[in-house]
């Protein structure tokens, strides 16, 4: 029998072929095969335009099948190009084409209506275009003709076979499904396509999909709940078909390709269902972290339990969103509250409406400006004087990056250009707004166009103004001018700096008092969320407040100073909005306080808190007890995005000594997972510093 390694043991509910079939997809069989045939070559005349149209056209016309008789659900995204980062076709031997990513595309509308009532309405819109909507929408009409040569390729070679593949793939995508299994496959292909073309999208609420397939199959008695577990594990199976077990710094996993499951509908009914549950069935028996999940967390205590009882499991599969919290950030932020409730992510954690949203953040290191306002303060300076000068240079970021970002997406005099604009028709295809606006994906055509500010290093710079208020000017251990000299020397004074580290309670140890150190990070997001506010109404651009870090604190760390806390430089400080290692003593639910001390619905794109557990903590019912507790409590105390992993450091520093050994240890990178072996040195050294924070 098929074994797969966990701390608390692994159920086994699927089939023994189908757990060999996974086997086989985690060990890299079909990511090495990929990469043997990386790109189709293509020559065009014209324009980008037609260079991306014959692109699309040749990887529909030339990319290799895969099928395998052992697969319940058929297509393959099987060019290498696509898995590093490009449309994987080659002009003059070269890729000239970039992935599309941080995005979940509307595979709800193409599911239900099917491709073939979205190509009528592309034939509409164009007999009443004009010249340059025309050639847009001519661009729309080759993708829908492009899947429709990919497809016919596929059913050819199934049907020689005489696979039972055909049956179900045979009207699907192109009309709505019929069965459940129908769903499943249309759902996959539609997948499956857009990634071989070279983007990198999340799946979105694959339960509201297809849950009412699953619903009408079971209520005819046409299908059991094990057959559909045995059907739906094939679509999580073949999402590892770009698995390489090569080490790329920050793993191999990275593919934005994550998954929401339960909450509630845009009338605020909840929705989670059979399909919610066969998902977390599968993580649980199958260590698959390349689809990221993330439960939304309301009211049912069930679907809790259950997302408790596979965390248990390590590989930090299973996130959770607070999902009151997530909705009334979004509605401040200007969507409407059914839109609101709709929402999934854009392939990570930052959360967005599927289908209908461009979303690209930028990120910018706010430690680094609390020590620049720091270090060029005068030595007479107050602590207050330090904040705002802080807060000026937050404000100074935000302004450069509205200009940026206005200049290069053409936005001019009130109205969107072509600008710098990529072709990108695939995903305009699968993104409403798009066709009717006769506008890309990348110039202005969703209904929602978002560039989020994200700040990194917003716990660091909240320790750094505590510490300078705690030791400076109330406690006078040190002038601001011995504090300088000691941040700018590496703290030659070890004395002092133990000093300085150990007597005060950081960001994270649950300390919500008005003048503590939550209090300050607190206050930080209150600020840069009014920042961010400044900038919308200035273009049809939404510019909401993100925190985190996606692993930056690691390449960041060379370039910061020694810390105003009392950490040397070089540490690696903290990640997304957790604490800074070494610095969350009190345990979890202590770091939970902290976080939720923020009023974290200013932050419409999200905020992360990253949690480590150790598996002795999590062992039996009081485990999972113990799990359901902390999310429960993360929800009612207001938390928006929590990550949890299970893991210890010992483990991690084994699989450092013997890679070989644990090629499948999967960890929570931060909205990704990733084989730990692939991630680089500093990626290891992070994660093994988050799972040394482990303390309950």
């Amino acid at each position: 029998m098929v074994k797969f390694s966990s701390p608390v043991g692994r159920p086994v509910r699927l089939s023994e072929e189908t757990r060999r079939f996974a086997q086989e997809s985690l060990n890299a069989v079909y990511g090495k095969e990929a990469e043997r045939t990386p790109y189709v070559d293509v020559t065009f005349e014209g324009d980008a335009d037609e260079a991306y149209d014959a692109a699309i056209r040749a990887i529909a016309e030339r990319a290799p099948l895969r099928v395998s008789d052992v697969e319940l659900i058929s297509g393959a995204a099987t060019l290498g190009g696509a898995i590093e980062g490009y449309v994987p076709a080659a002009f003059d031997g070269k890729p000239i084409f970039a992935v599309t990513d941080h995005v979940t595309f509307g595979f709800d509308r193409a599911l239900d209506e099917g491709v073939n009532a979205m190509e009528k309405e592309i034939d509409e819109l164009a007999a009443n275009a004009d010249g340059k909507g025309k050639r847009f929408l001519k661009s729309l009409k080759n993708v829908a003709q492009s899947m429709r040569v990919w497809h016919g390729r596929y059913m050819a070679e199934l049907e020689k076979r005489g696979s039972a593949n055909a049956r179900y793939l045979k009207r699907v995508p192109f009309s709505p499904p019929e069965s459940f299994r129908e769903a499943v496959q249309s759902l996959w292909f539609l997948f499956a396509f857009t990634r071989l073309t070279g983007n990198w999208s999340g799946i979105g609420r694959i339960d509201v999909m297809l849950g009412k397939y699953l619903k009408s199959d079971l209520d005819r008695g046409v299908l059991t709940l094990d057959e559909a577990r045995e059907i739906l594990a094939h679509f999580f199976i073949k999402g590892c078909e770009w698995i390489t077990g090569k080490s790329n710094g920050t793993g191999d996993g990275q593919h934005y390709q994550n998954i929401v499951i339960g909450g509630c509908d845009e009338d605020g009914n909840d929705v989670t269902n059979e399909v919610s549950y066969l998902v977390l069935d599968i993580v649980e028996e199958l260590p698959i972290g390349d689809f990221p999940i993330t439960v939304r967390a309301g009211g049912n205590k069930r679907l809790i339990r259950r997302a408790a009882e596979v965390i248990r499991h390590g590989g930090g599969t299973v996130a959770v969103y607070g999902e009151r919290t997530v909705i009334e950030a979004m509605t401040k932020a200007g969507y409407a509250l059914s839109q609101a409730r709709r929402f999934a992510n854009d392939g990570c954690w930052e959360v967005q409406v599927p289908g209908e949203t461009f979303f690209i953040y930028t990120p910018f290191d706010g430690y680094a400006i609390f020590q620049k306002a720091l270090m060029s303060c005068d030595d007479g300076a107050s602590y207050e004087s330090v904040y705002d000068a802080f807060m000026r240079g937050v404000g100074d970021t935000a302004e450069s990056i509205f200009r940026d970002w206005t200049k290069n997406a053409g936005y001019v005099d009130g109205k969107w250009t072509r600008g710098d604009c990529r072709p990108c028709a695939v995903a305009s295809f699968f993104t409403r707004g798009c066709a009717v606006k006769g506008a890309s994906y990348f110039n202005g055509g969703p209904v929602y166009n978002v560039i989020s500010l994200h700040m990194g290093g917003l716990p660091d710079a909240a320790n750094g103004l505590y510490a300078l208020r705690k030791a400076v000017f109330d406690d006078k251990l040190l002038t601001v001018p011995q504090l300088k000299f000691q941040i700018a020397n590496d703290w030659p004074d070890e004395v002092m700096r133990r000093t300085v580290f150990n007597r005060y309670k950081w960001y994270g140890n649950g300390d919500c008092s008005p003048d503590g150190a939550d209090a300050v990070a607190a206050r930080i997001v209150r600020d840069f969320a009014a920042v961010c506010r400044r900038l919308d109404g200035r273009c049809p651009v939404m510019f909401p407040a993100g925190i985190s870090t996606f692993g930056r604190q690691a390449d960041w760390a060379p370039y910061r100073d020694a810390s105003a806390f009392g950490l040397k430089k070089g540490a690696i400080l903290s990640g997304n909005f957790s604490a800074t290692p070494g610095t969350d003593r009190d345990g979890v639910t202590a770091l939970i306080r902290s976080y939720c001390t923020a009023d974290l619905s200013l932050t419409a794109s999200g905020a992360a808190l990253d949690v480590s557990l150790s598996p002795s903590c999590v062992k039996g019912d009081e485990g999972t007890e113990a799990i359901a507790s902390l999310i429960e409590g993360f929800v009612s105390q207001g938390g928006f995005f929590m990550q949890i992993d299970v893991t210890d450091a010992q483990t991690l520093l084994l699989a450092q000594q013997n890679p070989e050994a644990y090629r499948n240890l999967t960890v929570r990178v931060s909205g990704w997972n990733a084989r730990f072996v692939t991630l680089n040195k500093e990626w290891q050294r992070m994660i093994i510093e988050r799972a040394r924070q482990c303390t309950e």
